[in-house]
């Protein structure tokens, strides 16, 4: 970290993604041909499209920032980095604290400022870091999501419900079996 003229200062965090849901990028766009750019202006106006992915498991990111840098604008650096283009309140940026081998995650507002917190808490990982997840406030706001998004959504839950219900089957021809080579097994009387 280093000392700004003005009081603040600059320094490095690093924010570990965890996330679960896809997120969303800009879709690659192929460059105009001759006919595009004789079409009118109307017709030349692209529908803004989106691809979903999911981002690589526990990716860390380093992010330079100045102390006055607040929560929201660090999700939103975050965002930008990836080109991410999903809501920024769909996430949340969270402390995460080890102290006797627990491992404890807190919400930050958006104003806390994790620059500060960080120098507060001192070198140490396991005395904080930060995470970006999934903002959970409970109720889902399904109004906020595209079509497609809605449709991805969809996609995503019957996937998991068949592995939902492909393991319960599992399990219980597991037990099954395990019954039955008992009954195998044991001399009737």
């Amino acid at each position: 970290m280093s000392l700004n003229k003005d009081g603040s200062y600059t320094g490095f965090i690093k924010v570990q993604l965890k996330l679960i849901r896809p997120v969303s990028v800009p879709a690659n766009k192929k460059a105009p041909s001759i006919q595009d750019t004789r079409k009118s202006s109307l017709r030349s106006q692209a529908v803004k499209r989106r691809t979903s992915f999911y981002l690589p498991k526990d990716t860390i990111k380093h992010l330079h920032i100045i102390s006055r840098t607040c929560a929201s604008e660090v999700i939103e650096a975050l965002l930008k980095k990836f080109m991410v283009v999903d809501n920024p309140r769909k996430f949340a940026l969270f402390e995460r604290t080890e102290k006797d081998d627990q491992v404890y995650l807190r919400k930050l507002s958006d104003e806390e400022q994790p620059l500060r917190l960080r120098l507060l808490a001192g070198p140490s990982e396991k005395a904080l870091s930060f995470v970006l997840k999934e903002n959970e406030t409970g109720e889902v706001n399904w109004d906020a999501f595209s079509m497609p998004e809605l449709q991805n959504f969809l996609r995503i839950l019957q996937r998991e419900e068949e592995e939902h219900v492909r393991q319960i089957l599992q399990k219980y021809t597991h037990c099954r079996q395990k019954i039955q080579e008992a009954l195998a097994t044991q001399t009737p009387g």
